[in-house]
């Protein structure tokens, strides 16, 4: 409840408000994955840049850049497909208990 201030208004009382822990979980947990990603970034540059006389021909990039791609391509679809399965209800039909 709010309760007269001294700047010619209502001021909300401060005692009232209460958080709940989930926007804290998030905020961790996005920190937490950010940390990891850092660091694990930072360790693959490390480790391709310490390699020094290591060359990687031009077959090679091509290899490594469509195995990337195709393995987002993958896992994107399969996503989809998720989705897909759970907006159209089939999932809800195979896990149906109402015999």
């Amino acid at each position: 409840m709010p309760v007269a201030g001294g700047f010619g208004g209502m001021v909300p009382d401060l005692g009232a408000i209460t958080l709940s822990p989930e926007p804290m979980r998030t905020v961790l947990l996005f920190l937490a994955l950010g940390g990891l990603l850092a660091v694990s970034l930072s360790l693959a540059a490390y480790l391709w840049w310490d390699m020094g006389e290591v060359e990687i021909g031009v077959h090679g990039l091509i290899a490594l850049i469509l195995g990337a791609l195709l393995s987002l391509a993958l896992g994107g679809g399969l996503m989809a497909l998720v989705f897909y399965s759970h907006k159209r209800g089939y999932d809800d039909r195979q896990n149906r208990t109402d015999d």
